[in-house]
């Protein structure tokens, strides 16, 4: 049985090594962070431990080329999962609810997009149209759609407890170059390939981060809501539920390592949303402020790197990082992705040790 390493205990480890485990394969996760509970993870020390810090919510984007194709793709995989998922396992941390959009400036591609297209070729089920009178003020388009939420660390730790167990194998240490792993010692015998899911690429030079900064609060709120303005900045709401209160957010801003939450962007961020949605406020008019997050979301120039790299006759590495804040969103499909790039791997793999096997009877 071949044994694999996944390097990264975030969504996309995480969902790969589940994936590997269903095809039969003995499966490892090393990492340096591991899923814990919103109480008591180190905002400071795990900043860089992405998934903890999401929202995390599935946006319907319409493609406009063939990497987004891709990525559109990948989330159409990774909703109907989540749909079995949820059907399955209440208690996995994931809840299905309206998303709603609204762009105080539209480009073409929003304003070309139908209903008929929506439904029909993009798959977005019960997507509508919103009318002129249900937008708010400075709105020039929106839609509806079914989606889904998932509360991160409810969702991570049962995607890690069930992992382990199916029998799944952890390891808590640090990484400095996936390939030092094929030189480890493993209960599960030697390493046949690593999946690299760590998110930061180790010295891609394409890799950047993004920091965005949210706020959690107690407010409910029964849709997930981005409101995209005309000058480049957002407001949003995530409702995690399962206790996990409500994500308004947030800040896009590429190489910005600052650690630390500003309260007047905090302010800017509640103060956003409320005006888009007054209704979060409740009856007494006031946010219940939890907590201000910082993370960083891990950010590839051009694309996913999503391929293998054979390091020598004996060693591949399968990279599956560079999602930027769509971790969540492509999940599953990437997760499909690194099977059949493994499978891929095996099949070569085995025609080859078969063919030395062959000539060395001869």
């Amino acid at each position: 049985m071949p044994h694999i390493v996944v390097l990264g205990a975030g969504v996309i480890g995480l969902s790969s090594a589940l994936r590997i485990q269903a095809e039969g394969h003995a499966v490892t996760i090393v990492a340096r962070d591991f899923p814990a509970g919103f109480e008591t993870i180190d905002a400071q020390s795990q900043i860089n431990f992405t998934s903890p810090w999401g929202g995390a919510h599935n946006r319907w984007v319409p493609p406009t080329n063939p990497s987004e194709e891709r990525e559109h793709a990948m989330s159409l995989q990774t909703f109907d999962h989540m749909r079995t998922v949820q059907a399955r396992y209440p208690e996995a941390g994931i809840t299905f609810m309206k998303g709603v959009e609204y762009l105080e400036a539209p480009s073409e591609v929003y304003r070309a997009l139908t209903e008929e297209r929506a439904l029909q070729q993009l798959g977005m089920q019960g997507f509508r149209l919103l009318k002129k009178e249900e937008l708010p003020e400075g709105v020039k388009w929106g839609c509806e759609y079914d989606t889904w939420c998932v509360n991160p660390m409810v969702y991570c730790s049962f995607l890690l407890r069930r992992f382990a167990i199916l029998g799944g194998e952890v390891l808590r240490k640090e990484v400095r170059d996936p390939r030092e792993i094929f030189d480890w010692r493993f209960e599960g015998g030697p390493v046949d390939v690593v999946v690299n899911a760590s998110g930061n690429g180790f010295n891609d030079a394409n890799m950047f981060i993004t920091r965005g900064q949210t706020c959690l609060v107690a407010n409910p709120c029964p849709a997930t809501i981005t409101r995209q303005n005309a000058d480049g900045s957002w407001a949003f709401c995530v409702p995690r539920n399962f206790d996990g209160g409500t994500i308004i957010g947030g800040t896009k801003e590429p190489n910005n390592w600052d650690p630390n939450p500003s309260l007047e962007v905090r302010e800017a961020l509640l103060n956003k949303f409320a005006a888009t949605y007054p209704q979060i406020l409740g009856p007494d008019g006031k946010y219940t402020v939890i907590k201000d997050i910082v993370g960083r979301r891990p950010t590839r120039k051009g694309d996913i790197r999503l391929e293998k790299e054979k390091i020598d006759d004996n060693r591949t590495i399968i990279h599956a990082y560079g999602l930027g804040g769509r971790g969540y969103e492509l999940s599953w499909g990437v997760a499909d992705g690194v099977v059949r790039l493994l499978v891929e791997h095996l099949e070569s793999s085995t025609s080859w040790y078969n063919a030395q096997a062959g000539e060395a009877k001869l």
